[in-house]
């Protein structure tokens, strides 16, 4: 299916807010100390921002994985994104994953506080990338 402008940018508008809704989820999640579904919020948030991003540049994917891989070839490798930013999109879907399906494994705050800051500034770099 293919989108005319005015829809894509609609999409796009959408994605993004829902990208901050979630990010502001956050914040409930380390009052809390609930650092699996701070994993989750987090890369949720990252997720509608770069589905954003493909959606401004048409770009469809088919997975969570296979996201993290075109935003490597399609954003790192051209220089729009950096290693380090592709990076916390691919180990907060890393994070998430092992807190939604692994009853054995744990998400801790040392390991997720870190992300809160970098997806912030990921979202609002990619708010830059997607503007109408």
């Amino acid at each position: 299916m293919s989108l005319s402008d005015e829809e894509r940018d609609v999409l796009v508008s959408l994605e993004i807010e829902k990208a901050e809704k979630t990010f502001s989820q956050a914040s409930m999640c380390v009052e809390n100390q609930m650092w699996d579904m701070l994993a989750n919020r987090l890369y949720y948030s990252l997720f509608h921002a770069v589905s954003a991003l493909f959606i401004r540049n048409k770009i469809q994917v088919g997975t969570h994985k296979g996201m993290v891989v075109m935003l490597g070839k399609e954003f790192v490798i051209k220089g729009v994104l950096t290693v380090d930013e592709a990076h916390t999109v691919s180990r907060l879907q890393q994070l998430r994953e092992e807190g939604d399906y692994n009853c054995h494994i744990e998400t801790t705050q040392a390991e997720i506080l870190p992300f809160v800051d970098k997806t912030k500034a990921l979202i609002d770099k990619i708010k830059t990338l997607v503007v109408v």
